[in-house]
């Protein structure tokens, strides 16, 4: 059994075992209107497979994880057609111009569709499983940009999440891992990027020693492992990156730790 599906709530936290929900499995977390690929149904738990987070290793198809039923529903109700991206860190949905939100917490990188012109500061926008639209503050969307955006873009939506808590496999201001954070810089720019830091560097260009400049990636890895962190190059040497010894999203000067295990840095192309 395989069925397209697309997430119906503002986050859904995906994990590695339904029947041992801890920190240490969450895996990742999805936003509102992405798809995934249902393999499999258990009870009111769903294997899914994230297509819009690359996991070569793990499944060619995308991220794979399991997740309740209840925070899917049928993607029959969208299209392909224009799409604006969520610019706020957080927002809310409402059912007509100004009035109560009803789905709150909507995060930045939420892709929407419009369902017509804004009216009085106000964005009517498609959403899967409702017949009606929703309703967004015009100022907190922006359209998916066009063209390749640069690596100083990407670190300056990063940079807006300085602060956020470091949560493992988190992907939203609420709480955010260390390849989270560059998957969602790109995503809010529209470039899809691989959800594990391991791939995330495999999917980028290798730069030659000193040659890294702002909005660049550096790697790490200890001696005989694979890549375990990212963070992005920011100015005169410093990394900006949700830190696991720091509890959030530094921007920070080199340590010792990180000089050791400094695998190079890459760049987006």
């Amino acid at each position: 059994m395989s069925l397209v599906k697309v997430v119906r709530v503002a986050v859904a936290t995906v994990w590695s075992d339904p029947d041992a929900r801890t920190a240490d499995t969450v895996v990742t977390q999805l936003l509102l209107g992405d798809p995934v690929v249902v393999d499999e149904v258990r009870g009111d738990w769903a294997r899914v497979v994230a297509t819009g987070q690359p996991a070569p290793s793990l499944d060619p198809r995308g991220y794979p994880g399991w997740l309740p039923t209840g925070q899917l529903t049928d993607a029959s109700t969208m299209d392909d057609g224009p799409s604006s991206v969520v610019d706020a860190l957080a927002t809310g949905l409402r059912a007509a111009p100004g009035g109560a939100v009803v789905v709150p917490g909507v995060t930045l990188g939420t892709r929407l569709a419009p369902a017509g012109p804004p009216v009085g500061g106000w964005l009517p926008v498609r959403v899967a499983g409702h017949p009606d639209p929703f309703w967004v503050p015009d100022a907190d969307v922006r359209p998916v940009p066009a063209g390749p955006p640069s690596g100083e873009q990407a670190l300056e939506v990063a940079r807006r999440l300085l602060g956020v808590p470091y949560v493992w496999g988190g992907l939203t201001p609420a709480g955010i891992d260390c390849s989270g954070l560059v998957h969602l810089a790109w995503r809010r720019l529209g470039v899809r990027l691989p959800r594990d830091a391991h791939e995330q560097a495999e999917a980028t260009e290798p730069l030659p020693p000193g040659r890294e400049r702002p909005g660049d990636l550096y790697f790490f890895a200890r001696p005989g492992h694979r890549i375990h962190h990212v963070g992005f190059v920011a100015d005169s040497g410093r990394m900006l990156h949700a830190c696991g010894d720091a509890r959030g999203v530094v921007e920070e000067g080199p340590t010792p730790g990180r000089v050791a295990t400094q695998s190079g840095a890459r760049r987006v192309s």
